[in-house]
């Protein structure tokens, strides 16, 4: 499956025209095979908006879902994208994966909240592992920090997750994430890895790109710069099956000397 990473900051503080982002985007996506399109972390408001996530906060079945399934229906691709989800007085940061026929697969909620900006705004969510089946793969979805916990990934391993998605918002100086630990999280569990940043400066933080589609043998097979971008790779079923015969990782596990970690 052809999968798009949207590097952008899209226009933060405007739903409207970040729908606008979007939409062009899955244009392009779309008409290059992409039978998926990934944003970065609060793609559809902006990361850095203070009291703005809480005014501009949906449910996850809210009137911008409704608008982003229209954009998936009429470019015929599915969309992971990032957004502030509003649950009663909870806020959470999330992330919901949407069919190409609209339909709203997976809905996930940032487990590990960074820096006093997130606990300030958002309550963390309670659920380490989300999937949803598409176009023959199990899609994983985590965000940005999440990542950075070897529990977290390894989990989806164990749930049988081939591709993680992961909007994120990585800053300066933490741009390491993108270049060494995406690669290695895909390789110790023989998954692919897609981490689709922000970039430029938002508020009291610099975004640092450099989105990435890591495959299960550590390699990236795209990455993208320090600029807005839409970059493109492929998720190969077959290659992954032939990585994780390969691999013994999962298979030489001996959880029973694990106990101590919890």
């Amino acid at each position: 499956m052809r999968t798009a990473l949207l590097q952008s900051s899209g226009r933060p503080g405007s739903t409207v025209e970040n729908l606008k982002v979007l939409d062009e985007a899955a244009g392009r996506a779309a008409a290059a095979g992409a039978g998926l399109l990934v944003t970065p972390e609060m793609f559809l408001t902006g990361y850095a908006i203070g009291d703005g996530i809480g005014r501009l906060a949906e449910p996850a079945d809210g009137d911008c879902a409704d608008a982003i399934a229209e954009i998936a229906t009429s470019h015929g691709l599915a969309i992971a994208y990032a957004y502030p989800e509003r649950d009663g007085d909870a806020v959470f940061n999330s992330a919901q994966l949407i069919s190409a026929d609209g339909t709203r697969l997976a809905n996930y909620r940032k487990t590990h909240l960074f820096g006093c900006f997130e606990r300030d705004h958002f309550t963390p969510g309670d659920q380490t592992v989300v999937q949803a089946e598409l176009d023959g793969l199990r899609v994983g979805i985590l965000i940005c920090y999440d990542v950075e916990f070897p529990e977290n990934v390894r989990a989806h391993a164990l749930a049988g997750t081939d591709l993680l998605v992961v909007p994120t918002a990585q800053m300066h100086p933490f741009q390491f994430v993108a270049e060494s630990m995406i690669p290695v999280r895909a390789f110790e569990n023989q998954m692919y890895v897609a981490y689709v940043n922000r970039v430029g400066r938002e508020g009291e933080f610099e975004f640092v790109g450099l989105s990435t589609l890591a495959g299960p043998d550590g390699v990236a097979r795209t990455r993208a710069g320090r600029d807005e971008e839409l970059v493109l790779a492929d998720v190969d079923p077959a290659f992954l099956a032939a990585s994780r015969a390969d691999n013994p990782y999962l298979h030489d596990r001996r959880p029973g000397l694990y106990g101590p970690l919890v």
